[in-house]
């Protein structure tokens, strides 16, 4: 203990024996001018509206424009499946000459060689029926053909042929073809395409709308800042004149220029959000970066939407069942996998095709004239002895024996053209019919594709069970976020008059002599705060409104927005 009261008093002599401290004394700070600079790329204003802005997302938006060649592509797939059925026409045509060494009179020739000369044009068309997967050829088969044969009495010889075949499935394809399933296919795409477009529309529609708040709030936002500064100055300005005339002491002015340059920092905050707010509903609603208004101020003049829905949770849920675009698209995917399994549903079936064919046959020629025939000379001696050993054996002579070159029916002698009226005429018909039988042993591909596709079947049922869920969880959090907007928008409107109130009642007080500056300053802040979040409040409600439009499937209804004259 003594040892304790030794340093104690030890430790007070030498602070006694120390010199005493100069008074401090505070300096008044100069004053500082407040400048706002211009934002960056900004040279011209122009106010706009809410629907001019979302005019202008329909417009030039590259994702809803994306969705549009969507829909362009769909279209062309369906007629690229519709195609199926155009009719082909087909052309089958060559010359040919050949020369063939003969070593025998009785191949035609004396010369050792044969010429042949073809000429032949088939012509056909070829058309699929869209009904019970028929198909119907037709085709018309040309030949001119001439020889240097000695035993033909046609030559040329014109060979035309018309022939008609029809083709019927009666198992597999019979009901259900690939060409009716890609068709079916690509018309639920198609509406697939246009529920995925209103669903991209509704949300850049969205999206465009909250950018439009979010600028709208950032302008005010800067307003209140810019307010606010104002405030600042002219406090500084009073605090400065009263410290000149010895009523307040140098340290308030330094406390007032301080709240200015708090003032100051959040002006400069609010305009850099206001940029960054202008640009974000810029790249929403212009179509290149090369767009003039990229370097103008968009001014948003439509008053702020802060009427509530009045609606049930009910009726809101079913509204969203009968209007959200998810629903559709579930739907539709459910339509096409019940194609799908229609159709693999019959590949499993054997297949059996009934074919009839029908044909007429046309023959024409130039009659050659008589002449030595090398077929009758060479037999001419073997006659002569036979007609030798019937004399002496008493028998009459072979005199009915003849081997000249015979008579050419009248109908075979003509043109290109008589051949062609010979099957007008239908002088040589052929009619047939063809069964045929294709019967896979295990057929495990098509049995496969049709247990995937039922299987897909209970995976979209789960889907839009899913669906379902989601969409009533977005509408009951949409409906409690519009109420909590109203709420907050409320206590807000509350909280600035009464901040209002407080900072003029504090600046009479202040001024009357029974108030502190600190106590000014701090209404002073207060009250700059409860106006910005009364605008934050006031964007918060609207675009709460806006999302609720969106999870209701109405906003696009709300914004007048037609689609059919936007595709």
């Amino acid at each position: 203990m003594r040892v304790y009261v030794f340093l104690a008093c030890t430790f007070s002599l030498a602070m006694a024996q120390q010199p005493p401290s100069p008074p401090t004394t505070t300096l008044v700070p100069p004053v500082r001018p407040f400048r706002l600079p211009a934002r960056t790329g900004v040279e011209t204003q122009m106010e706009i509206t809410l629907e001019q802005v979302l005019a202008m997302a329909l417009a030039n938006n590259k994702d809803i424009e994306a969705s549009r060649i969507d829909q362009l592509e769909s279209e062309y797939t369906l007629t690229a499946a519709q195609g199926a059925y155009d009719p082909l026409l087909n052309v089958n045509s060559y010359w040919e000459q050949q020369i063939t060494p003969i070593a025998s009179a009785l191949g035609g020739s004396t010369t050792g060689s044969l010429l042949n000369k073809t000429w032949l044009a088939d012509p056909g068309i070829t058309q699929p029926l869209p009904w019970y997967g028929g198909q119907v050829k037709a085709d018309l088969s040309s030949i001119d053909a001439y020889s240097s044969n000695t035993f033909l009495s046609l030559n040329p010889q014109y060979e035309t042929a018309l022939n008609f075949s029809y083709t019927q499935p009666l198992g597999r394809n019979l009901m259900y073809d690939s060409n009716r399933h890609q068709i079916d296919v690509a018309k639920k795409n198609r509406s697939l395409t246009d529920e995925q477009f209103r669903q991209r529309v509704m949300a850049i529609v969205q999206q465009a709308e909250q950018g439009y708040w979010e600028l709208a709030y950032a302008y005010n936002n800067l307003q209140v800042q810019l307010e606010a500064v104002r405030i600042g100055i002219q406090q500084d300005e009073s605090n400065r004149r009263q410290e000149q005339q010895g009523l307040l002491a140098p340290i308030d002015v330094v406390a007032a220029q301080t709240q200015l340059a708090n003032f100051e920092v959040g002006a400069y905050a609010a305009q850099s959000a206001l940029t960054g707010a202008e640009n974000s509903l810029k790249e929403l609603i212009l179509p290149d970066r090369s767009d003039p208004l990229w370097s103008t101020a968009l001014m948003p003049v439509t008053p702020a939407d802060v009427k509530p829905p009045l609606i049930p949770l009910a009726d809101a849920i079913a509204e969203a069942m009968a209007n959200r675009p998810e629903i559709a698209e579930v739907k539709i995917n459910g339509e096409i996998n019940e194609k799908d399994v229609r159709y693999y549903r019959d590949q499993t079936k054997p297949q059996v095709n009934l074919t009839a064919l029908y044909s007429r046959a046309g023959l024409a020629g130039v009659l050659l004239p008589p002449g030595p025939n090398p077929f009758t000379s060479a037999f001419g001696p073997l006659v002569t002895q036979l007609n030798e050993l019937s004399a002496l054996a008493g028998l009459s002579p072979l005199s009915g024996v003849s081997f000249g070159s015979g008579t050419v029916p009248p109908v075979l002698v003509g043109n290109y053209g008589h051949s062609l009226s010979g099957i007008w005429a239908g002088d040589f018909p052929t009619t047939e019919v063809q069964l045929s039988l294709s019967l896979p042993i295990r057929n495990r591909t098509a049995e496969s594709n049709l247990g995937k596709s039922l299987a897909e079947t209970r995976r979209i049922r789960n889907q839009r069970q899913q669906t379902e869920q989601n969409i009533q969880s977005d509408v009951r959090t949409g409906m409690e976020n519009v109420q909590m907007a109203q709420l907050r928008l409320q206590a807000a409107q509350v909280a600035q008059e009464s901040a209002e109130e407080q900072y003029q009642s504090e600046q009479r007080q202040f001024r009357a002599g029974t108030s502190t500056l600190f106590l000014v300053q701090q209404r002073q802040a207060t009250m700059i705060t409860a106006r910005s979040q009364e605008r934050r409040s006031e964007a918060d409600m609207s675009e709460a409104i806006a999302t609720f439009q969106l999870v209701t499937g109405t906003i696009l209804a709300e914004r007048h927005i037609n689609l059919s004259n936007k595709q």
